[in-house]
């Protein structure tokens, strides 16, 4: 009996400390400053647009090819 009562007063700790130590993780934490914020993403972009664009277009190819479309199983 005694042993149940200290698992259950143990549980009862852990589920009350967790959130405890997790808020006073979160006080602690600051961001950092960034170096050039201005230029996040800049001149990469137009890579990215151009891949998107060519991956569009590649799926629309696909979806519109009237191959063969006979059934490959017997």
């Amino acid at each position: 009996m005694k042993l149940a009562k200290l698992a259950l007063a143990s549980a009862a700790l852990g589920l009350v400390a967790t959130p405890l130590a997790a808020q006073e993780a979160a006080t602690q934490r600051s961001s950092a400053p960034l170096a050039e914020a201005q230029n996040i993403g800049g001149e990469e972009n137009i890579w990215l647009l151009l891949l998107a664009a060519a991956a569009v277009i590649a799926g629309i190819i696909v979806a519109a090819d009237s191959g063969n479309d006979d059934p490959v199983s017997a």
